[in-house]
């Protein structure tokens, strides 16, 4: 965790400047964040949402233009800054997807756009009942994630020495933990990779889930 924050602060404003546009040019994107939206507030007029791992914070200020209550937490400060700058209406903290600083059954929608790429094996499992604990019964869960195996680690990036992991991972295995976690699956798409896209040239999972009740 540590070495996830000190290396996001050291490339916050060249990662911010680069991938600024990034939803403009991703319309199935766009469309899967929009359908979120609107069955979170289908199901919960009142609807609290929080993104974690906001980074710059593009996807949390998307869905707070949707109509959402959205706020967005991630590791690093740098990011932080990043994003209060750049999306002054909307709420972004330091937090540490881990340990939500949230109560119980408080949140209508929990997004991890990408964030949840760098838990660890052994930790993701207690990263999922964590947000299981602070999303409220009915509530909607939306992940995304680079599919494939193995880990993708990066020593330098934007001209800064950083150490990141990035973890390829499976569909069928996301949504067993998010079963064994207490979650209902509700969607699940994969897409192909896009030659066009420095972000998208291996396929990208998304899948929505459901806390019961």
């Amino acid at each position: 965790m540590v070495a996830t924050r000190t290396s996001y602060d050291a490339i916050a404003e060249s990662y911010a400047e680069v991938f600024r546009s990034e939803l403009d040019e991703a319309p199935l994107d766009r469309a899967l964040l929009a359908g979120f939206a609107e069955t979170v507030l289908r199901d919960h007029p009142d609807a609290e949402v929080l993104e974690v791992g906001s980074g710059p914070g593009t996807v949390t200020a998307y869905l707070h233009s949707l109509g959402l209550d959205v706020s967005g937490i991630d590791v690093s400060p740098g990011m932080v800054e990043v994003a209060r700058r750049a999306h002054p209406a909307v709420g972004f903290e330091v937090g540490d997807m881990a340990a939500l600083a949230r109560p119980a059954a408080g949140l209508s929608g929990l997004v991890a756009w990408y964030s949840f790429i760098h838990v660890p094996g052994a930790q993701r499992q207690d990263v999922l009942g964590e947000f299981y604990r602070v999303l409220r019964p009915g509530g909607h869960l939306l992940l995304a994630f680079q599919v494939g195996d193995g880990t993708l680690h990066l020593a330098e990036a934007f001209g800064s020495d950083i150490s990141l992991d990035f973890y390829r991972l499976q569909p069928d295995a996301v949504a067993g933990l998010l079963g064994r976690a207490g979650f209902e699956l509700t969607a699940r798409l994969v897409k192909a990779p896009e030659t066009t896209s420095a972000a998208s040239r291996i396929p990208q999972g998304f899948l929505m889930a459901r806390k019961p009740g």
